[in-house]
């Protein structure tokens, strides 16, 4: 019995010994403080997206200028996209599922009502990339949508949505397990 009570700690005092002559006390897989974490990739779908592919494709460039630790790429042919793109008569809305992917509705209905159609794009992108509406709001918030009017083409992110982004992407980088699957539906 005696040899029991020895045994773990003989196996402490081997983990020590290990740790202070030279065995590693951690993996070395996580990346220095100082060095900047890849860009997620995310790739997008727009083939049914109709006449709103060129929109599709505008937003998601302008979503990757305003950003680094995310980038949108168009899907490859026979590759499973993070996001689908589709054209339907409704009103705009994307349906998230977690950060990153879903489904975004370019409605017609709004284009319709005179809505810019690169700005109804990125908009809809900046929900998968995590960000909630901000309504009402002033035509320099991307995420204000529709309350900024008809007359508002800005199909850029400000400051503010920017940062939200890197932050979403940057603890997702950092932390992948920390972005569990949601189901969110946004309808503007």
């Amino acid at each position: 019995m005696p040899s029991r009570t020895y045994v773990p700690t003989l196996a402490a005092a081997l983990t020590a010994a290990v740790t202070l002559f030279g065995g590693p006390a951690h993996a070395q897989a996580d990346a220095p403080a100082d060095q900047p974490l890849a860009a997620r990739v995310v790739t997008y779908d727009a083939g049914a997206s109709a006449e709103f592919r060129a929109a599709v494709d505008r937003g998601a460039a302008i979503w990757n200028e305003s950003v680094d630790n995310v980038e949108l790429r168009p899907a490859a042919a026979g590759q499973r996209a993070n996001i689908r793109v589709l054209a339907d008569n409704g009103w705009p809305r994307a349906l998230t599922t977690s950060l990153g992917n879903g489904t975004v509705y370019i409605g017609r209905q709004a284009v319709t009502q005179g809505y810019n159609t690169v700005r109804i794009a990125a908009h809809e992108l900046g929900h998968i990339l995590g960000l909630p509406d901000r309504k009402p709001g002033p035509c320099s918030s991307l995420m204000s949508g529709s309350s900024a009017g008809v007359p508002c083409t800005n199909p850029y992110p400000n400051a503010a949505e920017k940062a939200e982004v890197e932050d979403n992407f940057g603890a997702a980088l950092a932390h992948p397990a920390a972005t569990a699957p949601r189901e969110v539906m946004i309808v503007d």
